[in-house]
């Protein structure tokens, strides 16, 4: 068994428990010793981080060979049409190479918490905001991806990571699981079996 937290982490907040130059870090939220992030979220990004105290669970997640899914709310500046987003769907190419085809689709304005400090817009041009899932994981590649097709990003949550879902936590809050793991790993991505979690909840702190 592993132990599994799942962690809504605020805006301007490092993806890691210890910081040089006293930026906020996950200390400040998680009252906890001997977990680990599994990958990262950019300090200007918000949503889902899973946190382990498993090795094995942690590379599965982080780790590009696997593929796991990661689902982002993404609000751009300007209004892309189905034509603009083709070439995210096709696999757009970056400095640092080609991407993997993408998920992405317009969608509401989804509702979600107020961002502290505000986005900041222009009043003459509208922004929108977009769904989109990649299976990779490179240096802030959603941004980049945005940016290439002409609308910058402003504001960016990851809303889930496989099966693993935001819903119900707020800004700074956080629960936990139980991940039961296959004694190998299967084709294609981590399977796993999950008991129910224990409810468990950090206080949503505001900035």
């Amino acid at each position: 068994m592993a132990r599994l937290i799942l962690f809504n982490k605020p805006f301007q907040m490092l993806s890691q428990f210890t910081d040089t130059r006293g930026r906020r870090t996950l200390k400040e939220a998680l009252p906890m010793d001997g977990v680990y992030p599994a990958g990262r979220l950019d300090w200007d990004s918000e949503g889902l981080l899973l946190l382990t105290d498993d090795g094995g669970l942690q590379a599965r997640i982080a780790s590009p060979r696997f593929h796991l899914p990661k689902t982002y709310l993404v609000q751009v500046e300007g209004a892309p049409g189905e034509d603009d987003l083709e070439p995210l769907r096709q696999g757009i190419t970056l400095k640092d190479g080609p991407c993997r085809p993408a998920r992405v689709r317009r969608i509401d304005e989804p509702r979600l918490w107020p961002r502290q400090p505000p986005v900041r817009t222009r009043l003459t041009v509208p922004d929108r905001w977009l769904e989109l899932t990649i299976d990779e994981g490179r240096n802030r590649q959603v941004r980049r991806m945005t940016a290439a097709i002409g609308f910058p990003t402003l504001r960016l949550v990851r809303w889930r990571i496989g099966d693993w879902s935001l819903g119900g936590l707020a800004p700074g809050q956080w629960r936990e699981e139980t991940v039961h793991l296959p004694k190998a790993p299967a084709r294609g991505g981590p399977s796993r079996r999950r008991s129910p979690p224990r409810q468990r909840r950090g206080k949503a702190r505001r900035s």
